[in-house]
């Protein structure tokens, strides 16, 4: 999952965001309204943690903002102030959910899982292709029923390559997909976690390379020829 916090306080911000990177989250920071706006309109997220009281651009406001372009992510609301006013404001602006500050740390990582899941009729199916199995609400692989023990970029991006078959991704699409925006990872870490992808496939029996290198181009997840 990539989140976006919007919260103009460092002393909260930092911390939130290090403890959701301890739980594998994808996490970019934006420190007033105007700054959400821009990263939402540069990379599409899957859940905005949003402060209702920033600079340059409140919360409610880009909230508004984000639902009339129709930004599908998930947005949580952060505020000091408890009311039944401004957490109607909040939920009639778009918001899906609103906790109070000061919060648990806990009860904001139970509110994400709670956000992030969905009625049976629209939850992500599993992944399938041959032998290869990936559950995306667990975050699990298996290959011929052998679990691959992927790291959480591994895993990333072996289904950002599964979920189209066929299209080829550059090293620079996976990045900007797949990493903080100011991470310090180039496009040789895309390499080095394809080469573990593709060593652990074999490990758990995979004989042919599912994972094909478009020369000068990128990478495609290729189906498994039947033998």
């Amino acid at each position: 999952m990539k989140i976006l916090i919007v919260e103009d306080d460092d002393r909260i911000a930092k911390p939130l965001a290090e403890d959701l990177r301890c739980q594998h989250y994808l996490v970019d920071l934006a420190f007033d309204g105007v700054e959400g706006w821009e990263y939402t309109q540069a990379i599409k997220y899957d859940l905005i943690l949003l402060d209702l009281m920033l600079p340059r651009l409140d919360g409610i406001s880009l909230c508004k903002r984000l639902r009339a372009c129709s930004y599908s992510a998930l947005i949580l609301m952060l505020t000091a102030r408890d009311t039944t006013t401004d957490k109607v404001i909040g939920l009639d602006a778009g918001a899906d959910d609103y906790l109070v500050k000061p919060f648990e740390l806990e009860e904001l990582a139970a509110r994400i899982r709670a956000l992030a899941r969905r009625p049976p009729e629209i939850q992500q199916p599993l992944l399938e292709q041959g032998k290869l199995v990936l559950n995306p609400p667990l975050h699990t692989a298996t290959y011929a029923g052998t679990p691959l023990n992927l790291t959480p970029k591994e895993y990333l991006i072996l289904e950002c390559l599964l979920q189209k078959p066929g299209q080829v991704f550059s090293r620079a699409m996976l990045l900007d997909k797949l990493w903080e925006v100011d991470s310090m990872a180039g496009e040789g870490t895309i390499k080095t976690h394809i080469t573990n992808l593709r060593h652990k496939l074999k490990l758990a029996g995979n004989k042919q390379k599912l994972i094909e290198t478009v020369y000068g181009v990128g990478y495609c997840f290729r189906a498994e020829k039947s033998s």
